[in-house]
């Protein structure tokens, strides 16, 4: 069992803008939420206690504090602005969601710098549908293969042709290096299960599916490739 000397807290940064889909955010964090400081501590219901030794505290990014307006439900306030973040604080953890704030001519520019300054040093960056479209017009896909939403990957690839990046059509997401990134929006859901696999182990992560009641995919399997014409 681990104790509070052994575990180690990633700082998780969950990016938010206008117009971004909520669930793309949203189902990756109700399962790293598992590893929320609450429910990591001896006294956690031991029902629902996953004996981790990481601990995830997510931090709510937005360009300002005023209200996110997203594309479907509540508005949201985020604990903090991008330019608050200064050089000398690093995110162990960056979750950048998509949507249609994620377009080039949408996403805020603090976002941008945010993720350029925070990326390097960052132990893990993951994206959910089209924030990889924001990690590759940030600059940080270079080199790297990546996917995104797949009715948008075609115009997503025609517009990044310069950025360096290897678009893979037919996944459900990839990893590359520290780099997750998901396809469409539920997506990201798999990919979380897939990524709490990596970080604590497949016991650990299967009772969070056993909590959360999550009928995954594989990384390989994508019938939206297919339906969009891609493969």
């Amino acid at each position: 069992m681990a104790t509070s000397k052994d575990r180690q807290t990633l700082k998780l940064a969950v990016c938010l803008f206008d117009d971004v889909t909520t669930l793309d955010f949203q189902g990756p964090l109700e399962h790293l939420g598992f590893l929320a400081r609450w429910n990591v501590v001896e006294t956690a219901p031991p029902f629902t206690r996953i004996d981790s030794k990481f601990i995830i505290d997510s931090v709510f990014l937005g360009p300002s504090t005023d209200p996110v307006r997203p594309c479907t439900g509540p508005l949201m306030i985020p604990t903090r602005t991008y330019d608050s973040v200064g050089e000398d604080e690093q995110f162990d953890m960056i979750l950048v969601p998509g949507g249609p704030g994620a377009q080039p001519e949408a996403v805020p520019p603090s976002l941008l710098s945010f993720i350029k300054r925070q990326a390097p040093g960052a132990t893990y960056v993951l994206s959910a549908c089209t924030g990889s479209w924001v990690l590759a017009h940030a600059g940080v896909l270079r080199g790297k293969r990546a996917t995104t939403n797949k009715a948008s990957l075609q115009l997503i690839r025609d517009l990044t042709t310069e950025l360096g990046v290897t678009w893979v059509a037919k996944a459900r997401w990839v990893v590359d290096g520290k780099y997750w990134t998901s396809s469409g929006v539920t997506a990201g859901i798999d990919m979380s299960i897939a990524f709490l696999t990596h970080l604590i182990g497949e016991a650990l992560t299967t009772k969070i599916r056993g909590l959360s009641e999550a009928s995954v995919r594989g990384e390989g399997d994508d019938e939206y490739a297919e339906f969009h014409g891609l493969v």
